[in-house]
């Protein structure tokens, strides 16, 4: 496949050459230019959840008005089937988007493969200058950028301020006061205080930070979800549902914690801004200023919450590459971004886009942006998305008491180690 890629390439630098000498009317992407004009179909598979994919839809579509002979078209890929459909398209070369939404995460990985085109050193200047620095740098393998910051974000505490205001609490600061609060709502209202997602291993990573650990260590080669913290963290999770601090389930955890969250069945989940359309939707949040969202609450040692966010990347074997990087260069564009606070609250990652009024005058984007500024920036490197899938696994163990902490970590430190061949 890596090779096809390549066959691309060498023909699209081809075409651009004999096009400076003045003959043809291909671009360096292979797609046909009308007197100067793109032209063309864009195909992009977004990742974009129910309460957002309409709106990206009509954003996307809107690129028409631009470049009115590039037609885009719009595929809703469910986020948790999206990295293996991306694989799979990618390296199969067969009905594969052009621009694809990537987990932060994920990129890396794609770039390490060969499947990504690099982005034109143009928008590479821009990126480095106009945008967050730490949403930047998930775009980069290896010195070089592959991927354009979409949005960034991270988990705040999301809570019902009438169910705790009933139960005569305060936001938590700690999860140690998760559980007292959580006491104090059961007994008000027989409501559970806290859902906890227990299939998702991203939930993981704020109690894991909470007690000074990481899952790995990048710069030394070393796998850490194992070590004390790890072990600590998983400790954490198995206490906040025995406690009954906390209730959780292993099986669909992001339907089961929204309805939970949304009917008042729990008065307060985990969350981060792609959230917050969907909970505003619930029967508890027709009146929205009900909504409360504060930090993630600390462990034993800290408070943190990942970096997480998504980017746009052009496929490298696309016939398109000229209007997909146009087309990348348009979603991150200033317009749109704050077109998406304003609709969605998801947080820009252009910095001058937090000056605007509708980015401004969004409640839940100017809670989160200072969250984003302390959040805990991953490890960028191929493996980071592998990783998730057995920690997964045995956080879901460890949470709902199928394994013990102790045992969980071991079992994750192995999996992470024939993952990440040669790592201590």
């Amino acid at each position: 496949m890596r090779r096809g890629i390549a066959a691309t390439a060498l023909v699209a630098t081809l075409a651009l050459a004999a096009t400076a000498c003045g003959g043809g009317t291909k671009d360096d992407g292979g797609d046909t230019r009308s007197g100067g004009e793109l032209s063309g179909t864009v195909t992009w598979w977004d990742t974009s959840n129910d309460a957002e994919k309409a709106s990206f839809q009509k954003i996307a579509e809107a690129f028409t008005a631009k470049h009115p002979k590039v037609t885009v078209k719009y595929v809703n890929v469910p986020y948790g089937d999206a990295q293996n459909k991306v694989k799979n398209a990618f390296s199969s070369g067969s009905e594969a988007p052009d621009v694809i939404r990537a987990d932060v995460g994920w990129v890396a990985d794609f770039a390490s493969l060969g499947y990504l085109d690099e982005v034109p050193a143009d928008t590479v200047k821009k990126v480095d200058a106009e945008f967050l620095p730490q949403a930047a740098a998930s775009g980069k393998y290896e010195g070089k950028t592959y991927a354009v910051p979409q949005v960034i974000d991270t988990l705040g505490l999301f809570y019902n301020k009438k169910m705790l205001a009933d139960a005569g609490v305060e936001p938590p600061k700690t999860l140690e006061e998760v559980k007292t609060a959580a006491a104090a709502i059961k007994a008000k209202t027989g409501k559970a205080g806290l859902y906890l997602r227990g299939d998702d291993s991203y939930w993981f990573l704020p109690l894991i930070y909470g007690e000074g650990g990481d899952l790995v260590d990048a710069k030394n080669k070393t796998v850490t979800v194992d070590n004390p913290a790890g072990v600590k963290a998983f400790k954490t999770a198995r206490d906040l549902v025995t406690s009954g601090a906390a209730i959780t389930n292993a099986t669909d955890g992001w339907t089961n914690m929204q309805t939970a969250f949304k009917s008042g069945e729990a008065a307060m989940m985990i969350n981060g801004p792609w959230a917050v359309a969907d909970t505003y939707a619930g029967d508890q949040f027709k009146d929205k200023t009900n909504l409360g969202v504060a930090p993630v609450p600390a462990g034993s040692v800290k408070a943190g919450s990942p970096q997480g966010g998504h980017d746009l990347a052009v496929y490298a074997g696309s016939k398109n590459r000229a209007a997909s990087h146009a087309f990348v260069e348009y979603m991150t564009s200033q317009e749109v971004q704050v077109q998406s606070a304003k609709e969605l609250s998801l947080l820009p990652t252009r910095t001058a886009a937090y000056e605007q009024p509708d980015v401004k005058s969004s409640e839940m984007v100017q809670f989160f942006k200072p969250a984003v500024d302390k959040a805990v920036e991953r490890a960028w490197i191929p493996e980071n998305g592998s990783l998730f899938e057995p920690l997964k696994v045995e956080y879901t163990k460890a949470i709902t008491g199928a394994a013990t902490p102790e045992d969980a970590a071991k079992a994750a430190g192995v999996e992470f180690r024939k993952i990440l061949k040669g790592w201590k």
